[in-house]
């Protein structure tokens, strides 16, 4: 039993279906749960937090991230690189991750997501080089340290150079190798319940890197186990021209043909869009995860949000890879992706509150949960509080809806609540020694990283 109550906050912005914002309200959780939101709640806790000047708002949900790429980031010899030269070129080191590369770049990489307000994280690990270890199972433990809520992948290549692919012949597998290993994590580690911190999707990488078969087998094999499916889609000019050019099919009519397509499909990136592949989406409930940063990084293009959006697509935000975002703050992906559209769409683009409830409730939508994406009674207890009184804040403070697509944040929220459990306190992780951990794993990239 455990429990926590937060006192008469200076504003509580619940992304409920109301749009509600409240003042001076309490907020009541008891295992995981939120029970109670109201003014002057008789409930008492074992722990309790003055919110007098706090401004409160649900987890934020990143919908696409690569955190094996945490110890890829900002290397000299990718900038100014496009999507397909990028990954030729990173597969050289992606190659040798093994379970220590993935527990270390999983801890720095959620742990920085975490202090940037984020409560659940779904990573798209496809990297599966021949005796690493069990990749997946390491990135949960890493979560369970921090008390972060995640969706890890069970991800896979089988097309390498030598079939057209991008990928080097070590970390691609074959699709039975592929779907037997499928099988195992789905059986290990999935939890469907309501609260759920870990659960398993099938993410296939991409067009260009998984064959036909993979495709359409992953997609009848997730439908059986009941997981929701991923991979990126529409990311590049030259993605579609591979399609086109080997199926003769744009890419989202050829995912289509295999059976991806659904409201338990979506998709990272999904920038190059035609109107009737938008009306598509919609028709269909399938979803779209928004990575503005990367996009602009890897000069990909502007994905069409506000059409998305109007045309009801499902839409969440994602921090993409560490290496093609060079950083885990979604915080920092919703101010970019608010003066991106602005700047690219004018008065037709998001507000800053659109932008936030992408990060939530759209999130969540992408990720089928109904149990987070919003403060209110019968939910879970995942939100972030931020100090109102910030000498950053001064005078930034009378539009709580639309602060951090406006303003932003400049340095770690102050606290982090997962499952009703404090995560990040004055800014800082509670559950690991954040220095300890932040050397041993600069001396592991230093090392991963001189590895031919």
């Amino acid at each position: 039993m455990s429990d926590l109550l937060i006192r008469n906050l200076s504003a509580l912005v619940t992304c409920d279906d109301n749009d509600t914002l409240l003042h001076g309200v309490d907020v009541y959780c008891k295992d995981g749960i939120i029970r109670a939101i109201g003014k002057n709640l008789p409930q008492s806790a074992a722990r309790e937090i003055d919110g007098t000047h706090l401004l409160c708002y649900p987890g934020l949900i990143n919908t696409h991230h690569h955190l094996y790429q945490q110890f890829s980031r900002n290397l000299p010899q990718v900038q100014n690189m496009e999507l397909f030269d990028w990954l030729k070129t990173l597969y050289e080191i992606w190659k040798n991750l093994d379970t220590q590369v993935v527990r270390y770049s999983s801890l720095t990489g959620m742990g920085e997501l975490m202090k940037n307000g984020c409560t659940t994280c779904f990573d798209h690990h496809y990297v599966f080089p021949a005796g690493a270890g069990d990749l997946i199972g390491t990135q949960l433990e890493a979560a369970d340290a921090l008390g972060i809520r995640m969706v890890c992948s069970r991800g896979s290549m089988d097309l390498s150079v030598k079939d057209g692919g991008l990928p080097p012949d070590s970390v691609v597998q074959s699709v039975d190798a592929i779907l037997k290993d499928c099988a195992h994590v789905i059986e290990a580690y999935h939890d469907p319940s309501f609260g759920s911190m870990r659960q398993i999707v099938l993410a296939p990488c991409s067009p260009f890197s998984v064959s036909a078969e993979l495709l359409r087998q992953s997609a009848i094999f997730a439908r059986q186990y009941g997981v929701r499916l991923h991979t990126h889609l529409c990311e590049t000019k030259d993605e579609e021209n591979y399609t086109l050019s080997r199926c003769g099919l744009r890419p989202l009519a050829y995912m289509a043909s295999l059976g991806w397509i659904g409201d338990d499909v979506w998709y990272a990136h999904g920038i190059h869009f035609t109107d009737e592949e938008l009306d598509l989406l919609a028709e269909t409930g399938t979803g779209v995860a928004h990575c503005p940063i990367s996009n602009m990084k890897l000069s990909s293009g502007i994905a069409r949000i506000p059409d998305m959006l109007a045309r009801g697509v499902k839409v969440g935000l994602a921090v993409d890879g560490s290496a093609s975002q060079d950083g885990s703050n979604l915080l920092e992906e919703i101010r970019v992706c608010f003066l991106l559209h602005r700047l690219n769409s004018s008065k037709e683009a998001p507000s800053g509150y659109d932008v936030l409830k992408m990060a939530t409730r759209g999130s969540a939508s992408l990720l089928g949960r109904t149990d987070i994406g919003s403060v209110e009674v019968g939910k879970c207890a995942d939100l972030f509080l931020v100090d109102s009184r910030r000498l950053e804040l001064v005078g930034a403070t009378y539009d709580p809806k639309n602060l951090f697509g406006t303003v932003g944040l400049r340095g770690a929220v102050d606290y982090t609540i997962v499952n009703g459990k404090i995560t990040v306190e004055n800014g800082h992780l509670t559950r690991i020694d954040e220095p300890t951990v932040a050397d041993q794993a600069r001396k592991i990239c230093d090392s991963y990283l001189s590895r031919p």
